[in-house]
């Protein structure tokens, strides 16, 4: 019986592959845990569909990132906060705060977790490293003035 693997099984193989296996094994262990499926003309060519759909929304998906990485790149966001007596920060603007002025200011809406920075307790210009995701970076500009 051919059977397609819709899970990596230990003995066998990876997902997606077709093996010849004995009738019992395949319909009592394989296809009843949900491990395999009869493979069948149906079978493949559904799977062979959805592989080339998940290769598309990838693509799609990878383009859209591109795109933000370059949107990002013309970006500077500014950021106000208290200065004290000696010209230092009170406190420090935080990825949180970061994220917040992303969005408000741009409209670009990126987890606080994708920043790559410390706090900065520095006034000037800082440059801010995100993860967008599939090792696609982007760089944009914080300007951090005092009040």
């Amino acid at each position: 019986m051919k059977v397609l693997l819709i899970k990596d099984v230990k003995s066998l193989g990876k997902a997606g592959e077709v093996k010849e296996v004995k009738d019992g094994y395949g319909q009592n262990f394989l296809i009843a845990k949900g491990f395999a499926k009869a493979a069948t003309n149906e079978v493949l060519r559904k799977y062979e569909s959805d592989k080339k759909k998940e290769a598309e929304n990838l693509r799609f998906e990878l383009a859209n990132l591109e795109k933000l990485k370059e949107e990002l790149a013309k970006i500077t966001i500014c950021i106000t906060k208290p200065v004290g007596a000696n010209g230092s920060l009170f406190g420090g603007v935080t990825k949180d705060e970061i994220a917040h002025a992303l969005k408000e200011q741009k409209g670009i809406e990126l987890d606080k977790k994708s920043l790559e920075c410390d706090t900065i307790k520095e006034l000037g210009v800082h440059e801010i490293s995100a993860k967008l995701g599939h090792a696609i970076h982007a760089l944009f500009k914080l300007e951090v003035k005092g009040e």
